[in-house]
């Protein structure tokens, strides 16, 4: 689309004519002709790109022939270093408002070089994955790329070619519709992330080989809202310990304090992992896991996506838009809790960054607290213990 006024009538019936319902997801565009670059804007959490992986494989299947280079951030450069997938390299994006957040002692970076610098590279199409578009569409434009694509929020720039940004999507959905509108139909809707025999090592040397059977608990969450208690997660430590399992309890630096009371709270010998094993050997260490119980947070996404079975505690909104589909493997338990446990306010509006106004307070409390233990450990046994085959 090229009309900035996406509610006419005119746009729309325009979008329809430039698409082709050749796809299971719904319509695909026109594929542009002669891409020898891609450039691609994500740049923020981990989680956030694990929801994004599903739509540089359709990208990668429509333009097998093509560089994808992900714009991205230094955590980025380094996981896909040596790594099989569809990102051929990683440009590190400046940190700037509504681009990237600037990491420890980072200075915000000058985004006009950036764009310059990135000029040079000609790149023959931009997406646009990062967002609702109010910084990162003037952002990709100025790339000077052939063709641009992306999201589009009410008040943001519009791209070549859009679409509109509707907060409850399911954010691989979400993507695999922008990736569409350039000719590239979805491959996959479930992200997968290759673990290579260095992050094996890495994580072998740290942990050494199991025993027995592992599982792993992630009990931080950098929004205290998606905080299940750590009583809760000790308690599931116990449950499963009792099984016979291996409990590792997995955390940043910045989550040792969680971490530290999972483990007191606990009573039973578990394996705390504190900044002990990089990004690569966490997700090693999670593909060797028999399960993963986790908050909705970056971990739990990236376990799925190398083969993991998980158990995830979701509050409702994020449920929506980030819980697997899948439950073959996965078990997402939902938190149905829409008011502040404190004040009382109706949060559902203002519980996400994106949405700040109306139901706005300011306590961050755990909006999962009410998921009962138990629920999440009869989740877990039915995942370690897989139905026998019928004959």
């Amino acid at each position: 689309m090229t009309s900035p006024s996406d509610d006419s009538g005119s746009a729309r019936l325009s979008a329809r004519r430039d698409l082709e319902p050749s796809s299971v997801l719904g319509p695909v565009g026109e594929r542009v002709p002669d891409v020898e670059r891609i450039a691609v804007l994500r740049a923020n959490a981990l989680g956030d790109f694990i929801f994004v992986l599903p739509a540089l494989d359709a990208l990668r299947s429509a333009y097998p022939s093509a560089e994808i280079v992900l714009l991205g951030a230094p955590w980025h450069a380094a996981l896909w270093r040596d790594r099989p997938g569809p990102v051929d390299r990683v440009l590190v994006v400046p940190a700037a408002p509504g681009i990237r957040d600037p990491g420890p002692g980072e200075e915000p970076g000058d985004v006009a070089d950036f764009l310059a610098a990135a000029r040079a590279e000609r790149f023959d199409l931009a997406v646009q994955v990062h967002g609702g578009g109010g910084n990162s569409n003037p952002f990709v434009a100025g790339l000077g790329a052939r063709v641009t694509a992306g999201l589009r929020a009410e008040g943001a720039p519009p791209l070549d070619r859009w679409l509109r940004y509707v907060y409850y999507q399911h954010e691989v959905i979400r993507y695999l519709e922008v990736v569409a509108l350039v000719g590239a139909p979805a491959t996959t809707i479930t992200p997968a992330l290759a673990v290579t025999a260095a992050d094996r090592a890495e994580a072998a040397a740290v942990l050494g080989e199991p025993t027995r059977p592992r599982v792993a608990l992630h009990p931080g969450a950098t929004d205290t809202r998606r905080r299940w208690p750590p009583e809760r997660f000790a308690e599931v430590a116990r449950e499963l310990t009792g099984d016979g399992y291996e409990v590792l309890v997995t955390g940043t630096p910045a989550e040792q304090e969680t971490v530290d009371a999972v483990v007191a709270a606990a009573g039973v010998p578990v394996r705390p992992q504190v900044g002990t094993l990089g990004l690569g050997a966490l997700a090693a260490a999670y593909a060797d896991c028999a399960l993963v119980v986790s908050n909705d947070t970056g971990p739990l996404h990236l376990a799925a996506a190398v083969g993991a079975p998980t158990v995830g505690v979701f509050w409702v909104g994020n449920l929506i838009n980030g819980a697997s589909p899948l439950r073959g493997r996965h078990r997402p338990i939902a938190a149905w809790t829409t008011h502040c446990p404190v004040c009382g306010v109706d949060c559902t509006p203002g519980i996400y960054p994106h949405r700040p106004g109306d139901g706005e307070c300011p306590h961050r409390v755990s909006f999962v607290a009410d998921v009962p233990a138990a629920e999440v450990v009869e989740a877990a046994r039915e995942l370690l213990t897989p139905p026998q085959a019928t004959r």
